[in-house]
């Protein structure tokens, strides 16, 4: 990809077009490698980096693509007010492949409009620590390849099935039990919590529409708490889920 092209890739359109997204900073691009499932997959990743960094690059055991550019060509392509020297072009993962490699282990976790990156950052870091989830994104909800999400996510991004555009009415097609929070809901530490096979939650400000749980026969679970406040931070909730869900 030419170095205009990846500069691009700042925006959602661009990335939906040319079907890549950008990864930045030496951390991240050594996790990405570590995710890798094929060592010919690297072949395909396209790494911009500049020329006091290449010595750094040969310590990889991936054989990604280099594109060497200057310091001033870094600082344009880069998100950060502090470049690295180094950002990879990543081809977007395959939603087919995705949506086919649905393992019957896996419990999937639905965000509807979720609209903040760090949150959805912590969310997928959340998800991968415990391990064995699926993320589902509902049309409107921030893109999870978005620069920030991927910072946020700490690499872990590249180690979770994520599937997007997935519209509420289309889940009972693929699932028949579903559980959202809801202040008078049933505690999250009672053993059913664990038998649903899609686990609802809403947007930052608004939650799941009503009339959607309505139509899905959702049943309502909450985290206990003191009662002084009747909200919680939506990364830290479904964080507090995931733990339960993985006690169990």
């Amino acid at each position: 990809m030419k170095l205009d092209d990846a500069k691009k890739l700042h925006q959602k359109k661009y990335r939906a077009a040319f079907g890549h997204y950008l990864v930045e900073g030496e951390h991240l691009i050594m996790e990405l490698q570590n995710a890798l499932k094929h060592p010919t997959q690297a072949q395909c990743i396209q790494l911009f980096i500049c020329e006091s960094r290449l010595e750094w690059a040969k310590t990889l055991p991936a054989n990604f693509t280099l594109t060497v550019i200057s310091d001033k060509q870094m600082i344009k392509l880069s998100d950060t007010k502090t470049p690295q020297g180094v950002v990879a072009c990543v081809p977007l993962p395959s939603g087919d492949e995705i949506r086919t490699d649905l393992s019957k282990q896996e419990r999937c976790i639905y965000l509807h409009e979720v609209q903040d990156p760090g949150n959805l950052g912590t969310i997928i870091r959340t998800l991968v620590w415990f391990g064995g989830f699926r993320l589902l994104l509902s049309p409107g909800s921030v893109d999870p390849f978005n620069s920030k999400v991927v910072r946020a996510s700490m690499g872990a991004i590249f180690h979770l099935p994520i599937e997007v555009d997935v519209a509420l009415e289309d889940l009972p097609r693929r699932f028949s039990r579903f559980a959202y929070l809801d202040l008078q809901g049933t505690g999250i530490n009672s053993p059913e919590f664990a038998d649903y096979d899609c686990y609802l939650f809403g947007n930052e400000a608004r939650g799941v529409p009503q009339n959607s749980l309505a139509s899905l026969t959702a049943d309502a679970f909450t985290i206990a708490g003191s009662g002084t406040i009747d909200s919680l931070n939506l990364a830290n909730s479904v964080s507090i889920c995931a733990y339960q869900l993985s006690a169990n």
